[in-house]
């Protein structure tokens, strides 16, 4: 591992200790200002490459980031994480920035609604309705890609089981980083790597999933115990170090059980959405992205 991996990896540590609080209201409003610092700092190296355009709706709030130079004429749906309690539209637009220039496409980032103020089904009822708003504005399904991280990459899979139960045609693909697919914690990981993960605790995902809903039993808000089939295909990344590695490695089994076409990479010795930080791994992981968006699009 790098010196700066390392470095980062401590940093990184000793801010999980002081953020394993969070059952005061108060503790929200913190998460959610550092977060949406962090967006800023991300877009920031970017900002030049794109322009933003606000969705028009009354319903929800989203914004568009639109690449200077555009090779696809498809949009990615990107849904942030924060788990249900944090991250607004700065926030998304942190990664989404980066996503749309790096790849010359289209980006939708939706700021949905959050618990505890609002929880379940609120940030999934917003991710319906930004769907609805991509085709709308003239994407067809097989020109959306959803992309989400962390409890945004759980989203992900839910909007798509409550398309598929609506009858409505589903996106072209789903990339998802690390993402928590099982609120009911029930994977091994959250034993095994407790004392390795340096990013994320199971006391504070519990208190997460106790804002967003008193059910976790249910495939809309624990995506991995859902039906896959007829799916399309997925990109899964996730830190070998997580406590939600077994959120990641579950859900791709079930998707490739279910006859779906699943791509699980796990890195070693990573943290929670390790692929948002600018380490060495992250940049060679983050072309995995970039050839998917290709297969997937093909060139639309």
């Amino acid at each position: 591992m790098e010196l700066f991996t390392k470095m980062l990896r401590k940093q990184i540590s000793a801010v999980n200790k002081i953020a394993d609080v969070c059952s005061s209201e108060k503790s929200h409003t913190v998460q959610r200002t550092v977060q949406d610092k962090i967006g800023v700092f991300m877009a920031h190296d970017y900002i030049d490459d794109v322009n933003y355009k606000p969705v028009e709706s009354d319903k929800i709030q989203a914004e568009y980031v639109i690449p200077k130079t555009l090779t696809y004429k498809g949009v990615i749906l990107y849904l942030h994480g924060g788990g249900y309690v944090s991250g607004d539209l700065q926030y998304a637009k942190g990664f989404g920035t980066i996503l749309a220039a790096q790849n010359n496409i289209r980006v939708c980032c939706l700021a949905y609604r959050l618990a505890p103020e609002n929880p379940y089904p609120a940030a999934l009822d917003d991710a319906v309705c930004a769907y609805h708003k991509l085709i709308e504005d003239g994407f067809s399904p097989s020109e959306i890609m959803l992309c989400g991280e962390s409890s945004g990459g759980g989203l992900a899979y839910a909007l798509a089981l409550k398309l598929k139960e609506s009858g409505i045609e589903l996106p072209c693909g789903i990339i998802a980083i690390s993402p928590w697919s099982d609120l009911t914690m029930s994977g091994t990981s959250y034993e095994d790597n407790k004392e390795i993960d340096p990013s994320m605790t199971k006391k504070r995902l519990e208190c997460y999933a106790r804002c967003y809903t008193d059910n976790v039993n249910q495939p809309f808000v624990s995506p991995v115990m859902g039906d896959f089939t007829g799916f399309p295909p997925s990109l899964i990344f996730v830190g070998g170090d997580e406590v939600m590695l077994s959120d990641s490695v579950d859900l791709h089994k079930k998707l490739c059980n279910s006859g779906c076409s699943s791509k699980l990479h796990i890195a070693p010795d990573m943290w929670h959405i390790y692929l948002l930080y600018n380490t060495r791994q992250a940049k060679a992981d983050i072309k995995m992205i970039s050839e998917f968006i290709g297969d997937m699009f093909n060139g639309k």
